[in-house]
């Protein structure tokens, strides 16, 4: 394992993250107690040092196994986890990016993870009633009473991040760090705005969702059943909103590349996503059972060629709309003849 640093900060996180949303079982799938600690241990043996929880998942249980998976060792993790999403739905205040959803959603995180300070706290998703002001120096906030020592901000769009941290700037308060998006071989839309914002802004990404819903494990074939509809927050569910022909093509691709090179559809989704050239990419690992984050950390032992990349990007992408497909169509007359002659530094 190596080590990326987070934005425009000094902190070193590893290249891969391990996502916490899976430790628990109370919301019908996900780790036992004992498999969230043995993928846990794995992950730590393998060199990451980088843990992805938040409140809401599994109604708290996920921060609570954290919490006693690293008491041991709690100067050597860093320990992400967010706010924002509701846990007392009849309450309007107890979700949101306001202040007093803030306060006391850390205060309540913790206590559960037995910590007096967490690395990195997201707010989990944009919430529009909320001015950016009063978030971002609520957040400041808490970074100089010690309680918070970086932030980031997880499902919003590129021109709320880009103000919040320019009114950040300004203001000398903590700016994000971080930026927790869906990316993958079947999700590329970010590369219309957030991916180079989060590059021309020095923000890492942590991308979640990277083998979409389990499409890309070769799981789902075509021309076979799909999966039956499924109560809302369960697995298959998310699995359900990637199960298109679109995606099954790149999932067969995918397999392609992979019995090529002698690696698991799994390994070459994630390699994928950490061999893009936007900035600092870290991929956020899910897993229920400890051979699924085995499989996934053998990502680290190869790299995609050029021509596996080319047709990995040909199966996949993605109009790009406007204005970039339209500034790309513009270029000529917009630099003239010499824009080949030109080394552009910021990789325009």
């Amino acid at each position: 394992m190596r080590y990326k640093l987070l934005g425009r900060s000094g902190l070193r996180v590893s290249e891969l993250c391990l996502g916490a949303m899976t430790f628990g079982e109370e919301w019908g799938w996900g780790a036992s107690k004992e498999e969230s600690r043995r993928i846990f241990e794995a992950f730590a043996e393998a060199g990451g040092n980088f843990i992805d929880s938040a409140n809401y998942y599994t109604a708290g249980t996920s921060e609570r196994f954290v919490g006693e998976f690293i008491a041991s060792e709690r100067r050597r993790f860093v320990v992400a986890t967010k706010y924002t999403l509701n846990m007392r739905p009849d309450d309007p205040n107890a979700g949101g990016n306001h202040r007093k959803n803030m306060v006391h959603s850390l205060e309540e995180s913790l206590k559960r993870l037995r910590t007096d300070y967490i690395d990195l706290y997201w707010v989990h998703a944009w919430d529009s009633m909320t001015p950016v002001e009063e978030t971002m120096r609520a957040l400041d906030d808490m970074v100089r009473a010690g309680k918070i020592l970086y932030v980031g901000i997880s499902d919003a769009p590129a021109w709320v991040v880009s103000r919040a941290n320019t009114l950040a700037g300004l203001m000398g308060w903590s700016a994000f760090a971080g930026l927790q998006i869906p990316y993958s071989l079947i999700e590329r839309t970010p590369e219309r705005e957030l991916l180079p914002m989060a590059k021309a802004l020095d923000i890492a990404v942590t991308p979640w969702g990277i083998l979409g819903g389990g499409v890309l494990t070769g799981k789902y074939k075509t021309g076979k059943p799909r999966p039956k509809d499924a109560r809302y927050g369960s697995q298959e569910e998310w699995g359900n909103i990637y199960v298109t022909e679109r995606n099954l093509r790149i999932a067969e691709e995918i397999e392609r590349v992979a019995k090529e090179i002698g690696k698991t559809a799994s390994q070459v989704a994630v390699a994928w996503v950490r061999q893009q050239p936007r900035g600092v990419v870290i991929p956020i690992l899910g897993a229920t059972k400890l051979a699924q984050l085995k499989d996934n950390l053998g990502c680290l032992e190869f790299s995609l060629s050029g021509d596996h990349l080319r047709r990995l990007d040909e199966a996949s992408r993605i109009d790009l709309g406007f204005p970039l497909a339209f500034l790309e169509q513009v270029r000529r007359i917009v630099y003239g003849n010499t824009f080949p002659l030109i080394d552009d530094h910021r990789g325009a």
